[in-house]
């Protein structure tokens, strides 16, 4: 049996849903200092899009993440 440990956080205010890969995603941060408006922080060793409603779309968190589990739907 697989085991799928994605979250997902959705603003409908600017209409995009980011998806984080829990199993791929090893809490480096990458994304947290690549995101020009701070809407990832690191919350027990894992990135967290706490502040999606702040995203500009630029796509900088999945260039930045060094093992591809961040899905962004604008990207």
């Amino acid at each position: 049996m697989i085991t799928i440990n994605i979250k997902a956080w959705e603003s409908e205010e600017i209409g995009c849903t980011i998806k984080i890969d829990y199993d791929l995603c090893d809490g480096s941060g990458d994304c947290v200092d690549a995101c020009p408006t701070s809407v990832y922080e690191l919350v027990e060793g894992k990135s967290v899009a706490s502040a999606i409603d702040e995203c500009i779309e630029c796509c900088a968190c999945v260039d930045a993440c060094p093992h591809d589990a961040i899905e962004h739907t604008s990207c």
